[in-house]
């Protein structure tokens, strides 16, 4: 494939929050730690407190990658190296984390991990006598069941009905035969179909739960390239985070820290993500996942008759932290203390909340990660982009609305002339003319004289929108593939990442697809990527 880079500026699609990070405006400075380069990586190596604790984690993980000999006997030589490699004191960890959206959701879950891994690949470059491990964090204790049912493949949109309750990692597979069979269906049998259909199949039927079939589904795109994939879902993981669990559900931190960091954020005109509450964990077990809340000085489960006082729950705390679950502000500082990490790669709405968190972190003492914005991209196959080239226009064009792309070309194919500039030149002419004896009449009527050249100003304007759209009718046929192209790319007129599955993509290029995307990212470049077949 062929690589266009845009900056993300110029695309119109993403926050002046995200613009200022990336352009290092200073004002921002206190909401993070290192910047996102090289030189931030080498000052932060330098200062790195690991708080995981390493064997319990290869433990874990070993475990979790077992589950996956149920249907292969083999797995990925480099992932396997690198769980290994997390036992030393030179590693580190890149991670990215999203939802368990079925079929992998929106092709921005894909870019998320092709980002962590080709990010892992340089630093090693740049670093060799360390280690650097790609790592996909599954969010397998969200709740959030609407948010990852569905997945959309052109304007088809498959979605598996299902009455869910607690966290979505722990959900049951056996009721998505319906939507696994739209999904294989719009896959059709053509070029590397077969392989994908078998690579699904696979993960919904042969794993009773969706964070197992997720592994498998993610783990076969990506464990060849040393992938690592982590459920935080855990007891021994939790043992770990127990202390700041019970210190923040009981002296509110959070609550507080992150209070004041929107307060100041805002004033910096920055849009917030996310609001923290007074207590910032769920209570999980099999099919419940709700709010803790304090009152009456007692805490309560929502939703359910459980309560503790607060000796008793230090004492569930200590004894079962695998039932507290962190939520959305909580959870980056949980992974933190899990893993030997030294960056996070989200998308733009991600890192813009992740800057609400930085005095939180710094309360508990936990290391604060680079924050990268992922890559972003665009994928445009042979017939779209003929589209684009029957039309003339460039690869950064594609980001102009379709009217002012459709205006443009016209205007510059045309034979006829769409303008009335002479014209009115010389009825300006005329009217300086009329003005002049109006007023030689009486001086009161010249405002009436300019009214009179404003509404006919207005309505030679409308005359040259009617000439132009009548221009365009006789141009309908090369306009249309405008509207093809805007379409395939822009669905919805959003982001092809934002909505559209990677699956016809894989059909079409197959394995090729997700090394040509870890190829051609840089994901300290910051830019957005048009690949073109």
């Amino acid at each position: 494939m062929d690589a266009h880079c845009i900056n993300y500026a110029d695309t119109g699609f993403f926050s002046k929050t995200i613009t200022d990070y990336l352009d290092n405006d200073p004002a921002l400075a206190p909401f993070y730690g290192h910047r996102p380069t090289f030189e931030g990586f080498e000052q932060l190596l330098k200062t790195k407190k690991v708080t995981a604790d390493r064997e319990v984690l290869v433990e874990v993980l070993t475990e979790q990658y077992n589950r996956l000999s149920v249907v292969s006997s083999e797995l990925s030589v480099l992932s396997t190296q690198n769980i290994e490699a997390l036992r030393a004191n030179n590693t580190y960890t890149i991670t990215t984390g999203h939802q368990l959206n079925i079929f992998t959701g929106p092709l921005y879950f894909i870019f998320k991990i092709a980002t962590a891994i080709k990010l892992a690949r340089q630093l090693k470059e740049r670093f060799p006598d360390k280690n650097f491990v790609p790592v996909y964090w599954m969010a397998s204790e969200d709740h959030d069941f609407a948010e990852i049912n569905h997945t959309k493949t052109g304007d088809k949109k498959i979605e598996w009905p299902m009455e869910a309750a607690g966290a979505t990692g722990r959900l049951a597979t056996k009721t998505i035969r319906q939507a696994l069979n739209q999904y294989k269906g719009v896959l059709g049998l053509a070029g590397n179909a077969p392989q994908l259909a078998e690579i699904v199949e696979t993960a919904y039927t042969r794993f009773d739960k969706l964070a197992d079939a997720t592994r498998y589904l993610v783990n076969a795109l990506f464990g060849e390239y040393g992938l690592v994939i982590i459920d935080a879902d855990d007891a021994r993981l939790k043992q770990q985070f127990a202390p700041i669990i019970e210190q923040d559900i009981i002296g509110q931190n959070s609550f507080k820290h992150i209070s004041d960091s929107n307060a100041a954020l805002q004033k910096l005109g920055v849009h917030i993500q996310v609001n923290p509450r007074e207590i910032n964990f769920f209570y999980l077990l099999d099919g419940l996942r709700e709010r803790i809340v304090f009152e009456n000085n007692v805490y309560e489960v929502l939703g359910s008759d459980i309560r503790f006082t607060e000796a008793e729950l230090r004492t569930e705390i200590e004894q079962h932290p695998e039932r507290f679950s962190p939520n959305v502000v909580m959870r980056p500082l949980y992974q933190e203390v899990i893993l030997p990490n030294l960056a996070y790669i989200g998308g733009g709405a991600e890192v813009v909340y992740w800057l609400e968190l930085k005095s939180n972190f710094d309360h508990y003492g936990i290391g604060f990660p680079v924050l990268i914005l992922r890559n972003s991209g665009m994928l445009v196959t042979k017939e779209v982009a003929s589209h684009i080239k029957n039309t003339g226009f460039m690869i950064a064009d594609i980001f102009k609305p379709a009217d002012a792309l459709k205006t443009g070309w016209v205007k510059q194919h045309t034979e006829q002339n769409l303008t009335l500039n002479a014209e009115w030149l010389e009825m300006l002419g005329v009217f300086e003319k009329i003005k002049a004896h109006a007023a030689h009449i009486d001086a009161t009527l010249a405002p009436s004289t300019d009214a009179i050249r404003a509404r006919l100003k207005h309505a030679i304007e409308s005359l040259e929108r009617k000439m132009l759209k009548a221009e365009k009718r006789n141009h309908e046929v090369r306009l249309e593939q405008i509207d093809k192209f805007k379409q395939a790319l822009f669905p919805g007129g959003g982001l092809q990442e934002r909505s559209q599955n990677f699956g016809p993509f894989y059909v079409k290029w197959g394995q090729q697809l997700i090394t040509d995307l870890i190829e051609n990212f840089e994901p300290l470049e910051f830019k957005f990527t048009v690949l073109t077949e």
